[in-house]
């Protein structure tokens, strides 16, 4: 660090503007906000918070509120926002088109959930590839977007980190396409801000990939899990992420009119939580009146990266309860959280929350058509998952011993195999017909015991000749007792 001497001689420049605010911008574990502020809110750290989160403009580059923003982190499936950009540089580079078919490996199949799911040798296009991983955060589609942009699974990841270079990412590393647990899949929300505001300022004709708020594939409608979407005005994008390690993550965008905004949110405990803490963030930044400080004001380049291991969140958010990986269809879970008011940005009630800020909008669009193969077919899609596993056999009557569970047996007759739902009782002799006997005290003869027998036997409960289509008989068999 240098020493106050030095930074008198040096020119105030926008990489030292946090030093001569003595806001600690070469810091990261202390808040610091750079817009919006009174000069005695200016210098008060925001209220402490475990988890990183960043607010800045996408146009200029200038950051609005960091918290934490340069602290090693777990990107989960915001991981998924490079394998798009790759995939984006090499169209542009004409190595691949749109509508290239690529093809489900072996290796893609084996992917834990959240997946698309179909079997190996299936071909997808690379824009319904990009449209099922960025909705549907299907793990198995980033394996089968990398190899097939890269030939292969080593070839692609090696292009992921070239770009996070080239972008200033110097704090990620990236191990996997998909950000599926590995320790050494890492990163920041610095660095995480660079590569999204990269994907709107070098390829905007790609925007529209990560506002889409369904797929629908055959009769499946298949819904984003950013909330954001068709929910707080003006969003538009971009990607979620969740491991146990990581909590819920999420960078988003929201353009109102002449202003694009980026948020990142890392770690929280629930999916309710970082959908809430984002939409209360880009209002603030939305309401702002104006940058205080001009172009004094920090880039996000200017931030520098923290050294060091990655927060584990397990504990925090999983406890235990939760496998290592969790499903992004955990997005709803958890308990809710309070308001997340960041000082610093424009002022708004204190009663607001993101929650508040929240509303059931029209649709941006209908859920956006995919398919496999080069064009919509049913046959295809159907032939696209593996076969459904054989039915289990039904259960069968408990035994006379048993003193719990079924009472009431199904038997088809068609079946010389089925059990019979109850032991047959041992056959009764049949009643002889009784004689008249006198009485004891000698009168009129007694009234004969029994009546002959004139009904035949009960049939038995299975029959082995009954035909194919006959009925199932359903036999009441009472509890044992107990």
């Amino acid at each position: 660090m240098p020493s106050r001497a030095g930074l008198a001689r040096r020119p105030r420049s926008e990489t030292d503007i946090g030093s001569v605010l003595n806001l600690s911008l070469f810091r990261p574990r202390r808040a610091w906000l750079v817009a919006g502020l009174l000069s005695a809110a200016l210098l008060a750290p925001l209220a402490a918070r475990a988890t990183p989160a960043l607010v800045i403009e996408v146009d200029s580059g200038k950051v609005l509120l960091a918290e934490e923003a340069t602290k090693p982190w777990y990107p989960a499936s915001v991981t998924k926002l490079m394998t798009a950009y790759v995939t984006f540089k090499a169209i542009r580079a004409g190595r691949l088109t749109p509508e290239t078919l690529i093809t489900v490996s072996d290796f893609a199949t084996t992917q834990k959930p959240s997946k698309m799911g179909f079997k190996a040798g299936t071909q997808v296009t690379v824009d319904n590839a990009l449209k099922m991983m960025l909705v549907k955060s299907a793990n198995d589609i980033a394996v089968v977007l990398a190899e097939g942009v890269s030939g292969n699974l080593p070839a692609f990841i090696d292009e992921m980190n070239a770009t996070a270079a080239e972008l200033g990412m110097t704090g990620t590393h990236y191990a996997n396409p998909n950000g599926l647990p590995d320790p050494a899949q890492v990163s920041t929300a610095r660095d995480l801000a660079i590569l999204a505001r990269a994907i709107f300022l070098n390829f905007p004709e790609q925007a529209d990939l990560f506002r889409i708020p369904a797929i629908k594939i055959g009769p499946a409608v298949i819904r984003s899990y950013n909330k954001l979407i068709d929910r707080y005005p003006g969003a538009d994008g971009m990607k979620t992420g969740f491991i146990c390690a990581s909590g819920f993550n999420l960078v988003a965008s929201a353009t109102r009119g002449n202003r694009h905004l980026l948020v990142v949110v890392l770690g929280t405990e629930s999916g309710k939580a970082r959908t809430e803490q984002a939409a209360l963030l880009l209002e603030r930044g939305f309401q702002q009146s104006g940058n205080v400080f001009g172009a004094l004001a920090p880039s996000v380049e200017s931030l520098r990266n923290e050294a060091g291991p990655p927060t584990d969140m397990r504990e925090q958010v999983c406890g235990g309860k939760r496998k290592n990986t969790a499903s992004e269809a955990d997005d709803d879970s958890g308990p809710a959280p309070t308001g997340f008011v960041a000082a610093g940005m424009a002022r708004l009630d204190g009663t607001v929350t993101g929650a508040s800020l929240l509303q059931k909008l029209p649709p941006s669009m209908p859920p956006v058509e995919v398919f496999v193969g080069p064009f919509p077919s049913a046959e295809a899609l159907a032939a696209a998952y593996p076969a459904p596993p054989a039915p289990k056999k039904p259960a069968t009557a408990k035994k006379p011993g048993d003193k719990k569970g079924q009472t009431t047996a199904i038997i088809d007759p068609a079946d010389p195999s089925a059990p019979a739902a109850a032991p047959k009782p041992k056959p009764k002799p049949k009643p002889k017909p009784a004689t008249a006997q006198a009485s004891p005290a000698g009168g009129a003869p007694a009234k004969p015991a029994s009546k002959p027998a004139t009904k035949p036997a009960p049939k038995p409960a299975a029959n082995p000749a009954a035909g194919p289509g006959a009925a199932p008989t359903t036999l009441a068999v009472p509890p044992p007792p107990q």
